[in-house]
């Protein structure tokens, strides 16, 4: 029974990675926004794998590798498919040279880097430094979800050459920075101690409702911005 208990968070992260696999094929059969639910799955999984292991209390080793291999596909080459897909349509239609849509393959590659790190840093036990993989991956699928209903400027941002060229560079950057940024993980649901995360939950929510999926990625510029904004709030209180 115990050995059975012990393998439930595993089984979750095996979730995970299955549905950044049919993720991927999602991509390749240009069927995108399919590919961003499937990542979407892959987020609630992983988010509740490490749960899981700490509500069961079967932390392993294993099981902190295995989550990382299982992320580096559903939120590494995952999302840097649906990108490449998204680039081809975008410089096809300007017709721009192939080889620009290769810049996509950056997001998995840093990806990797990302999670190695994260794994050997000992200093991103309770927060991160450098911009989690999942918030990397839900940026980029709600450019793909945007097509379906969003606002006509942010289609129109998200279609030009120059976002595709240059986010590939700027989401590597954001992965690899020493950017402190504040972990979603509640030790209770008290608002003292919980303040920037109260907040940004609320204004995540706001974002959806008044901007439907553009929402995602202001939510993750909104996270980007609050993280900074308690670093240097803290900074200078000490």
């Amino acid at each position: 029974m115990k050995l059975i208990i012990k393998q439930i968070p595993n089984s979750i992260t095996a979730a995970n990675l299955l549905m950044g696999c049919l993720a991927i094929i999602a991509a390749l059969n240009n069927e995108l926004v399919q590919a961003c639910y499937f990542i979407g799955l892959a987020a609630i999984f992983d988010f509740f794998d490490g749960f899981a292991a700490r509500l069961l209390k079967v932390h392993s080793e294993i099981g902190k590798q295995l989550d990382s291999l299982a992320d580096v596909v559903s939120f590494g080459v995952a999302p840097g498919m649906i990108f490449y897909v998204h680039s081809c349509f975008v410089n096809e239609a300007a017709h721009q040279p192939e080889y620009l849509n290769y810049l996509a393959f950056l997001i998995p590659i840093f990806s990797a880097f990302r999670l190695a790190k994260f794994n050997l840093d000992t200093r991103q036990t309770d927060s991160f430094i450098g911009l989690p993989t999942p918030a990397n991956a839900l940026f980029i699928c709600s450019i793909p979800l945007v097509y379906e209903q969003g606002p006509e400027f942010a289609n129109t941002f998200f279609s030009s050459q120059l976002f595709c060229c240059l986010f590939p560079f700027v989401s590597s950057w954001l992965l690899m920075a020493e950017l402190p940024l504040f972990a979603l993980k509640f030790k209770h649901f008290k608002w003292n101690g919980n303040q920037i995360r109260w907040i940004f939950l609320g204004l995540s929510l706001v974002n959806l409702i008044a901007f439907n999926y553009f929402g995602i990625s202001l939510s993750i510029l909104l996270y980007l911005t609050l993280s900074i904004y308690l670093f240097y709030t803290q900074k200078n209180e000490i």
